[in-house]
């Protein structure tokens, strides 16, 4: 009997029948559902990235235009930060060439953080040698992000790699003469030189004078009209929590939030609750969260909103965040015909978060998003599986976030041949939500007759799949889901970059 020369099919983690995906296809997979450093059900953390570098490295040999389309587009569109930081560097170390290097590296720093969050990965990673490309594609960056606001929110002694570190090893140009005072005085905080602060450096100078103030007369000033001062100095409310050294109060966080970003706002509803805002203050809150421009603009992912509804503890929030949810949702198409939607409720969806700082499962997420495209399709079928499968039932004009909330289980296993024995009834097309982790000893696309649609929607983008000739997305941008037509249409390798 043949021991070693024999055909072995690769199988899922569990067991199940699985494909080998080519390294564009898996790469993708991976790069949309890939919180760098965190552990899934089936791989931990080394795994998952050491694979990631390795397939970045693969598809940058192989192609690099289109591996450079793909990182940009990870973290100005799918808005994947980690993995677009760690994918550049990968691209970096495997093709040092000058123009499209320093132009993958400038793509993906988009917040003052990142050329310190990269130069750390590289330190790590690939050691003291930084070719010149990397220099200047994040010289480039640093350029354009580096400002007084980021200097005070971004740089402290809790960072390996401070902004003094960036310039120290990048060398950028500044910009304008205020830059270069920056850049220098950046370069004297890191090395404990700091002295007066330069002339032209307004902010810094403001926040230099509420900090001199002693501790018993900082709460005078919310007595008044804070929003301007605080706002002068460049004062988060993070820094206004440590400088007040206590409890932020309803008039505290009243003058703090005009200052307040979307995503600060979002996350602050519970405090905003347990300090007593007024009801017109949360209003105005409310009104801006909800309003669609701002929730584009915010490029928060969908998960986050469920998130924000989960926490905060009063009503008062809830209609705004089911609008601000279904805004982040409007790239979700209305599928023609009838579809099947299979959303996985195993035991290994509610093992991983969506990042660690979510207390939101894989789960969740797979919840939401199979609910919003049923709503949103003509005629859908909605079921949740595990080790056996039920229907959701759906009402018309119903929203996302009460039949998330009210309407899911925990199911077990993960049998998603059954699910279709069981509920495919000739549909027009076939989605299942999942970590395509099954436990059957067939392929789960070969229950459905060839010619119709599967697709599968991974939240976890593991190596092996469960479909042939199907189509896989991964992650948990909404923004796949519009490829859903156009694959339909016939464009079978439409990247969405």
């Amino acid at each position: 009997m043949a021991k070693f020369n024999v055909l072995r099919r690769p199988k899922t983690h569990e067991g199940g029948v699985a494909v080998k995906r080519d390294v564009k296809r898996e790469l993708f997979l991976l790069a949309v559902a890939n919180m760098v450093g965190e552990q899934t059900f089936y791989e931990t953390a080394d795994e998952r990235d050491n694979r990631f570098a390795q397939l970045v490295r693969s598809a940058t040999v192989a192609d690099p235009e289109w591996t450079a389309r793909l990182l940009g587009w990870l973290r100005n569109t799918a808005n994947m930060r980690s993995a677009s930081i760690v994918g550049a560097a990968e691209f970096a170390y495997a093709r040092n060439e000058p123009g499209l290097t320093r132009q993958v590296v400038n793509s993906v720093l988009q917040r003052a953080d990142e050329p310190g969050e990269f130069l750390s990965y590289w330190l790590t990673a690939h050691g003291r040698a930084i070719p010149k490309p990397v220099k200047r594609g994040i010289g480039d960056a640093v350029r354009r992000l580096y400002d007084e606001r980021a200097l005070l929110k971004w740089d402290s002694e809790a960072r390996g790699v401070r902004m003094g570190d960036v310039l120290n090893l990048t060398h950028p140009k500044p910009v304008e003469s205020w830059q270069g005072a920056l850049f220098a005085h950046a370069l004297d905080r890191r090395h404990g030189n700091v002295g007066e602060i330069p002339a032209d450096l307004s902010v810094l100078h403001a926040r230099d004078e509420l900090m001199s103030w002693p501790v018993e007369r900082r709460r005078e000033l919310f007595t008044g009209d804070a929003t301007a001062a605080l706002k002068l100095a460049g004062m988060t409310w993070e820094s206004v929590a440590g400088w007040l050294q206590g409890p932020l109060s309803a008039e505290v966080w009243t003058a703090l939030i005009p200052t307040m970003g979307y995503m600060a706002r979002l996350r602050n509803l519970r405090n905003f609750d347990q300090a007593g805002v007024s009801d017109e203050v949360a209003a105005t809150v409310a009104a801006q969260l909800a309003d669609p421009e701002q929730v584009s603009r915010s490029r928060q992912l969908p998960m986050r909103f469920l998130s924000a509804f989960r926490a905060a503890p009063s009503l008062r929030w809830a209609w705004a965040l089911e609008q601000a949810l279904n805004a982040s949702l409007a790239t979700v198409p209305s599928l023609p015909g009838r579809t099947l939607v299979l959303v996985d409720r195993s035991g290994s969806m509610f093992y991983s978060t969506v990042s660690a700082r979510s207390d939101l499962t894989r789960a969740d997420a797979a919840a939401l998003f199979g609910t919003a495209l049923a709503l949103r399709a003509a005629n859908a079928d909605l079921v949740q599986f595990g080790s056996t499968a039920r229907r959701v039932e759906l009402r018309a004009g119903e929203s996302v976030l009460p039949v998330v909330r009210d309407r899911f289980a925990d199911f077990g296993g993960t049998n998603t041949i059954g699910a279709l024995k069981q509920f495919y009834r000739r549909h027009d097309r076939v989605v299942i939500v999942t970590d395509e982790q099954h436990n059957g000893s067939s392929l789960p696309s070969s229950v459905v007759p060839k010619g119709v649609p599967v697709y599968t929607w991974n939240l976890a983008g593991y190596e092996f799949g469960h479909t042939e000739g199907r189509y896989t997305f991964g992650g948990l941008s909404d923004a796949a889901f519009g490829m859903v037509p156009l694959l339909e249409a016939g464009e079978r390798e439409a990247w969405p970059f």
